[in-house]
């Protein structure tokens, strides 16, 4: 098979069938890593990805952790360079009994070119398109070893992936990584992050007393843990604006250069198809370059939820004992996650000594190459499968893995995403698309083509 753009869209249709079957039985393996219930399905999805290494070529293996498993795909026997392709097989949990998704999670679902199913987009779809295209390019003759690496706990912070690359490093050993789990700024124009924001979490945590008391015989006298813990809450940072307040907390961030302003610019965001994707029906503001600034350049103060007292039908009124709201930082480079911890944390017993401060999960920010021959490789790729070359923008989210790979296997790692906003990660709904899985077949096999060149 040739590597021009024909061969490779026609490789991509034919295995277009190949490829749907593939995807339905990883979508339809519930791998939740966040619920224990879900662990033997854990433990399926893992040799579902063997036995598909396996049918590619490969030699996988199974590497054990102290929780769930990463799975090791070596393809090609020679001498020359080596990539490898991060990506990860869990998915968040997803219920249509308290989501409203319009089919069944973990049944997958074909509505014309798009599917739909938890995992479809995040990150298993993509996963299995950089896949076709490591096959495309070993029938083409790349010159090229090219590894996975597909990890089980990237939902949950990959507590245990740093260790266990650790103890494989010579197993591991490769020249660089590349990831697919990304998403662009919109279907018109590729993108590729300049960089990952990390992320810092924490419970507080509030015990007042043993049992609900009645508000009538014990009100003005009783604490209220959930009043006490939304008091301290809007002392750590302004609801509308997003501002953080706590003393420090912005002090180590580095704000975005003119060129990286100006990829911005060009990255064909705009506040309608923002609000669009994501159904907002408002935003903090309407600037499309301070919204971009907001979700790829800059920390945040995200309060995800508020447990305690009575929530069912009507009021009960009473005074609960207890209270905790859980919340999280999102960071951007520079910024070291155990330095917002002390200062979260003090500032916490400054204000209120008797609320539990719990640590969650931490990830540090990452900063990609955005020039020298990888990037190029990547830039050249995109355009040759999608037709436009992509802006180097900022990704939002988190990757836990990235960092560690940067830092144990002593190589950089690059991102060639295929998701978009509307494919819903996280959400209910969730789905991936042909154009995006067969672009991006095509889009990696070049790609692999550029680095043996």
């Amino acid at each position: 098979m040739n590597l021009d753009k024909k061969s490779l869209t026609a490789f991509a249709d034919k295995q277009r069938t190949a490829f749907e079957n593939t995807l339905r039985e990883f979508v339809e393996i519930p791998s939740v890593s966040a619920d224990p219930a879900r662990n033997g399905d854990i433990r399926r999805c893992a040799e579902l990805a063997m036995k598909t290494i396996r049918e590619f070529g490969g030699e996988p293996q199974l590497i054990e952790t102290p929780g769930h498993p990463i799975v090791h795909g070596r393809f090609g026997k020679g001498n020359g360079k080596t990539v490898t392709i991060y990506n990860h097989l869990d998915v968040q949990p997803a219920s249509k009994e308290t989501e409203p998704w319009e089919s069944e999670p973990f049944t997958f679902t074909k509505k014309g070119d798009r599917y739909y199913g938890r995992g479809t987009t995040d990150d298993k779809g993509p996963a299995l398109s950089a896949l076709w295209g490591l096959r495309a390019a070993r029938e083409a003759g790349v010159d090229l070893n090219i590894n996975v690496l597909w990890e089980f706990e990237e939902e949950i912070g990959s507590h245990n992936f740093e260790a266990a690359i650790r103890d494989n490093k010579t197993k591991l050993a490769t020249d660089h990584v590349i990831v697919s789990d990304t998403i662009w700024v919109s279907r018109d124009r590729p993108a590729c992050p300049a960089g990952l924001r990390g992320l810092q979490g924490f419970t507080l945590t509030l015990e007042v007393g043993e049992t609900d008391q009645h508000s009538g015989v014990t009100g003005g006298a009783a604490r209220n843990p959930i009043g006490e813990l939304m008091k301290l809450v809007s002392e750590m940072y302004d609801a509308q604006t997003g501002k953080v307040k706590i003393k420090g907390f912005y002090d180590d961030v580095v704000p975005p250069t003119k060129k990286e302003l100006d990829d911005f610019r060009n990255s064909g965001f705009t506040v309608k198809g923002f609000k669009k994707d994501h159904l907002f029906k408002s935003i903090r503001t309407n600037d499309a370059l301070e919204v971009m600034k907001r979700i790829w350049a800059m920390p945040t103060f995200e309060v995800h939820g508020l447990v305690g007292g009575y929530t069912g039908p009507g009021i009960k009124t009473i005074i609960p004992p207890r209270a905790e709201v859980k919340i999280s930082c999102r960071l951007v480079r520079k910024q070291d996650p155990k330095k917002i911890v002390k200062l979260v944390k003090a500032f916490a017993k400054e204000r209120n000594a008797d609320v539990k401060v719990e640590i969650e999960n931490s990830m540090y920010p990452y900063l990609a190459p955005t020039t020298g021959p990888l990037a190029d490789a990547v830039k050249d790729a995109m355009k040759f499968a999608f037709g436009r070359e992509p802006v180097f923008v900022r990704e939002g989210g988190s990757i836990g893995a990235v960092n560690s790979i940067e830092k144990v296997l002593d190589c950089p790692v690059m991102f060639l995403g295929l998701s978009l906003p509307e494919h819903g990660y996280h959400a209910p709904n969730e789905n991936f698309d042909w154009r995006q899985a067969s672009g991006g077949m095509v889009a990696f096999a070049k790609y692999f083509s550029n680095v043996a060149g």
